[in-house]
């Protein structure tokens, strides 16, 4: 696993948290997970009741995105013969979806929602947090769709199935962390959304064009080499 493929997927994670579609609607999320409400321009709750849920929540999504990086890379695998063309392939696609992210194409077909609220349980805890977490993870928003399929692409060009679960498990801390921090912020202000708020379109074309440069690479045969050129200074191998 090369170090400019990491870098991408913790960075997609980030930028996928700070995406238009994401950012916003935070306070609702943590609303729901903890059954609190909002009272004197802050989240009313307890920051431990907070933690635990917000943790389950995390792990619940971070499960399906590391089963899914499982099942790209084994597919990957059974395509190993024709590596070339797979990458290739993948590196268009990723360059299309980073394309639509930075607002340079509209394909409508990759604007698909899904809905993910409703968990089919109305008892708060942090088993119904970890289930809402598989929920999100499983019904992606358009934004996170993007920066996850070419994520799963990437993962689905790795050498090893371990290589792309990893890939994906970084891709999780990216999303997690910034929601779990942000969570404990918006108990002692909401203000903070306002001021970040301005910055998410910008944040989205930067997103977008760290794809398509990312596909770029891919698709050149240029990732290989960059790989090759970081692996002298990585200690660890997945």
């Amino acid at each position: 696993m090369n170090s400019p493929t990491i870098a991408v997927a913790l960075i997609a994670g980030v930028l996928s948290f700070l995406s238009p579609c994401i950012f916003p609607l935070i306070p609702s999320y943590v609303s729901h997970l903890t059954g609190s409400f909002v009272q004197d321009n802050k989240i009313n709750v307890e920051k431990k009741l907070l933690l635990t849920r917000s943790i389950s929540f995390i792990l619940g999504f971070s499960v399906v995105f590391v089963v899914m990086g499982a099942s790209a890379s084994f597919i990957g695998q059974f395509f190993a013969g024709n590596r070339e063309v797979v990458e290739k392939i993948s590196g268009l696609l990723i360059i299309v979806f980073g394309l639509q992210m930075a607002g340079i194409l509209s394909l409508r077909f990759l604007m698909v929602n899904k809905k993910w609220g409703n968990t089919g349980t109305s008892k708060k805890g942090n088993l119904s947090s970890f289930v809402l977490g598989l929920a999100f993870g499983s019904g992606w928003t358009p934004c996170v769709g993007l920066a996850l399929s070419s994520i799963l692409l990437l993962a689905g060009s790795t050498e090893t199935m371990y290589s792309g679960m990893f890939l994906l498990f970084v891709y999780s801390i990216g999303l997690g962390i910034p929601f779990l921090l942000l969570s404990i912020m918006l108990t002692y202000s909401l203000g903070i959304l306002k001021k970040i708020n301005r910055w998410l379109p910008l944040l989205s074309v930067i997103n977008g064009w760290i794809l398509v440069v990312m596909g770029l690479l891919l698709f050149t045969g240029q990732l290989q080499k960059l790989s090759a050129y970081f692996a002298q200074f990585t200690v660890f191998t997945y």
